[in-house]
C-alpha cells in the first residue's frame, strides 16, 4: 500500500481480565459518546455491572435502561452502551 494510510480502529474499552467464563471490561469516563456505537455480538451474553453506575444500555427497538441489574443480550441483537459518569466496569458472561 504505497501512499495510503491505514487507520487502526481502536476499541472504546479495555479488557482487564479474560477467562473461559467471563470478561471484565472497563470503559473510561473520558470516552467520547460517539465511540459507543450500535453493534452485535456473535454469542449470547449476560452483562453484570461491577459497582454502581448511571451508565446505561439500549437494546434494539427498546428504550435505554439502567445497567444496575444484569442484562441478557441475545446473539446478534443490536445494542449500545450509553455513557454516564465515572468509569464503567462490567463482567460479561458469554454463552
Amino acid at each position: 500500500m504505497i501512499g495510503k494510510s491505514v487507520k487502526k480502529v481502536s476499541k472504546p474499552y479495555t479488557d482487564i481480565e479474560i477467562t473461559d467464563k467471563y470478561i471484565i471490561r472497563e470503559f473510561n469516563e473520558n470516552i467520547d459518546p460517539i465511540e459507543l456505537l450500535w453493534h452485535r455480538d456473535n454469542e449470547d451474553r449476560t452483562v453484570e455491572i461491577l459497582g454502581e453506575t448511571n451508565w446505561g444500555v439500549q437494546l434494539d427497538n427498546e428504550l435505554p435502561t439502567s445497567l444496575n441489574q444484569p442484562i441478557f443480550i441475545k446473539r446478534h441483537q443490536w445494542h449500545r452502551v450509553i455513557k454516564g459518569d465515572g468509569n464503567l466496569k462490567l463482567k460479561i458472561y458469554k454463552q
